[in-house]
């Protein structure tokens, strides 16, 4: 059986993130309601803007429902703008702005600059066999912080910083994975998701 993912339809790369994963062996749809996320077996945050993203969720009456699933155990891949939004801690968020949290990491907005500075740069991530991933940076976040229970996948060259994350069923990345014909990223959450069922 292939397992059933949802891709967070309410912005962002939903059309790019529902190939990647088909292509990588999963069912994709869009899930945007509280009904149709108690059907998923795993979960894609897409990009976007995290504070749009945040607004968004609560307008749709999914803000809540995704903080229970996911603290429940549902997996997850947030990407970009996914990945603020599943970490438990912001740093230069908007007055008020919530998550829906899971990963116990301190996140940055917007951390590599505005959009004229965004850029591609290969990055070697741990667990991921073969070439380094060439990753697409859009105003993109990166990791300050992480608990104990995090594992750290990738670093920027540049910087050093931490752009790619994992705790237990949930997964993290700063860049647009879903906007490379590499699906290695999307493959390790459909394995993820498998995992566990």
């Amino acid at each position: 059986m292939k397992p059933v993912i949802g891709v967070l339809a309410l912005q962002g790369d939903v059309p790019e993130h529902l190939r990647a994963l088909e292509a990588a062996g999963a069912t994709a749809v869009p899930a945007r309601r509280p009904d149709e996320l108690d059907r998923l077996d795993g979960l894609v945050i897409p990009g976007g803007e995290s504070t749009t993203l945040w607004r968004l969720s609560v307008a749709f009456d999914v803000l809540d429902p995704l903080r229970k699933l996911i603290g429940e155990g549902l997996p997850a891949f947030g990407s970009c703008a996914g990945m603020i939004m599943l970490a438990d801690r912001l740093t230069d968020g908007v007055t008020g702005q919530q998550t829906y949290g899971g990963i116990d990491m301190t996140v940055r907005r917007n951390a590599f600059g505005r959009q004229v500075d965004s850029f591609e740069r290969d990055v070697e991530l741990n667990g991921l066999a073969g070439h380094p991933f060439r990753a697409v940076f859009i105003r993109a976040p990166w990791v300050e912080q992480t608990g104990p229970g995090v594992g750290i996948l990738g670093t920027e060259d540049g910087t050093g910083r931490i752009v790619a994350v994992r705790q237990g069923p949930l997964l993290a990345t700063a860049f647009h994975p879903e906007l490379t014909p590499d699906r290695r990223i999307h493959q390790l959450f459909v394995d993820i998701v498998k995992d566990n069922a």
